[in-house]
Formats: C-alpha cells, sequence, structure tokens
C-alpha cells in the first residue's frame, strides 16, 4: 500500500516539534506551510518539501495536518479566500489539532464533508517538551474508519491517542482537561499565597501537597516549576492563550446549559492577570494577582 503524502500547516511552538516527529520518524513524504520562513526551514532541512501557500497543500496532499492558536484562525483557513474549502481536493482529510470551539468544529467538519473532505479534531495536551520528545497526549474526534488511518501517524508524536467519539468529541476532552487545569492552577495560587502569608515556606508546601490528596499534574509542573521559581516566561503557554481555552469551555457550559463558576472565576483570575501586563506570560503567573480582603 502506497504511504500517504502528508501536509503540515502551522509550525508554532507545538506544530513544530510535531511535524518533526513525523517527518523523522513515520519516512513519508511531507509538504509543510507556515507564515513564518524560519521553522519551514528549519524542517526542509530534515528532508520536508515547502509549500508556497496553504492552497497548494490542500489540492495535493492525502491528509492535511492543521496545528494553529486557535478558532479564529481555524476558521479563516477553512473558510476564508484560498482555504481548504475552496482549494481541498476530493477525498482530502483534514486533521486539526489546534483547540477550538466543539460548535465550530462541526460546522466545518459538516461543511467540508458536503465537499467531499473528511475530518478529524485532534488536539493535544501537554507541555512542549512532550511535543519535543513526541509523548503528547492527544483526544480525537472522529469516525473509527479515520481514527485508525490516522492513530499510526499520530504515534509518531504522542504516547497516549484517545479516540473520544464522533467529531467534536476530541474538542470536548481537550477543553474540559484544560478546564480542570486552569481551575486547579487557580487553587494553586490561592494555596501559596495562603501559606506564605501564615509562615509556611512556599517549597515545603508545595513539596508537601504532592504528598498527599492535593497532587496533580499541576502541581509537579505549573506549581513548582513556574510558581515557586516565580518565574513566567513569554514563549510558553501564554496567559492569552489560556484565557482563549477558557472561553471555549465556557461556550461549551452555554451549549450544554450548565453554568461552571470555577471556568468563570478562572477567566476572571487571568483577565487580571492580563489587566496587570502579563498577557504573553506563561499563565500561572496570575499567582501575582491573587487578591487581598
Amino acid at each position: 500500500m502506497t504511504s500517504p503524502t502528508i501536509g503540515f500547516a502551522g509550525l508554532g511552538v507545538m506544530g513544530e516539534p510535531i511535524c518533526r516527529n513525523i517527518l523523522t520518524k513515520s519516512g513519508a513524504a511531507l509538504k509543510v506551510f507556515d507564515l513564518k520562513p524560519d521553522p519551514v526551514q528549519r524542517l526542509e532541512t530534515l528532508g520536508a518539501h515547502a509549500a508556497r501557500t496553504l492552497a497548494e497543500l490542500a489540492a495535493e496532499v492525502d491528509i492535511l495536518f492543521l496545528s494553529l492558536p486557535g478558532g479564529k484562525q481555524l476558521e479563516a483557513v477553512v473558510r476564508g479566500p484560498g482555504g481548504i474549502l475552496e482549494t481541498g481536493r476530493e477525498g482530502l482529510l483534514v486533521v486539526d489539532m489546534t483547540t477550538a470551539p466543539v460548535g465550530l468544529t462541526r460546522e466545518l467538519a459538516d461543511e467540508l464533508a458536503a465537499r467531499g473532505i473528511n475530518y478529524a479534531d485532534a488536539p493535544v495536551a501537554r507541555t512542549r517538551q512532550a511535543a519535543e520528545d513526541g509523548t503528547l497526549s492527544i483526544m480525537v474526534g472522529a469516525s473509527r474508519e479515520v481514527f485508525e488511518r490516522i492513530q499510526p501517524i499520530l504515534a509518531h508524536a504522542a504516547s497516549e491517542i484517545t479516540h473520544c467519539g464522533p467529531i467534536g468529541c476530541g474538542q470536548v476532552v481537550k477543553i474540559l482537561n484544560n478546564m480542570v487545569l486552569f481551575e486547579t492552577v487557580v487553587a494553586l495560587s490561592e494555596a501559596l499565597a495562603l501559606g506564605k502569608a501564615a509562615g509556611v515556606d512556599a517549597g515545603l508546601l508545595f513539596d508537601t501537597l504532592s504528598k498527599g490528596s492535593a497532587d496533580s499534574f499541576a502541581l509537579r509542573n505549573h506549581g513548582m516549576k513556574a510558581m515557586l521559581p516565580d518565574s513566567f516566561p513569554e514563549g510558553a503557554f501564554p496567559t492569552d492563550y489560556a484565557l482563549k481555552d477558557v472561553s471555549y469551555a465556557l461556550e461549551l457550559a452555554a451549549l450544554t446549559g450548565y453554568r461552571t463558576p470555577g471556568a468563570e472565576l478562572a477567566k476572571a483570575r487571568m483577565e487580571k492577570a492580563r489587566e496587570a501586563g502579563f498577557a504573553n506570560a506563561y499563565f500561572p503567573a496570575l499567582a501575582r494577582v491573587v487578591d487581598r480582603t
């Protein structure tokens, strides 16, 4: 069986290492596109071929992976001039690794299906280092047939690949993953502020929490590696991106008819962090803006 020709558009913080792992491990022919030349050139040195436009990818490849900043960019890439709806060939399979709203995902999938284009949502979880190492967790929304087709390719970039259900369900699980993470980070920021104010050493506090029922991925990573050293660099997952993702959780709540006060609080804390100048800083910077009475 002939290996598929793969395209990859969106070579940012997560997209470039995901693409690199697929390129170097799969042996498949791979064409890439990004608005910035540097990541394209780095991947060319590893054997990728540069596409001049997204339209070129959509018209030529068998499977097109997207890794974009959010729903706004995804909609533009699909519906905009020269986008996939306009230029994608019949039989193309689009695999969207962007974190995007559930409603938008399902609308775009329906519109593409009318053009004979298949779709899967496959957002990713874990850190940039996990993307570099090929140990991401990927949550897929797709038909069983499409999932089985893309699973071997995704395995080059992930150690956990979960078929969450039909189209949109990957986004549901990813959005809820982030919602729980954000709410946990808010709780950690409050615990840190209270513990320090009450005379407990911050490092001892988090170390002891990690030995009990408060232990979590957020504690060991966002808490210990960012909050304790008070280090919130730009270039990591910034406050503005976190705000985008928590807004998707609130959209999902509205879509399903529920209120989510925890997500509303996380959004308010991130907005306060943004107003304090941390829009581009790693989002646990919200620890710097805990309210006092």
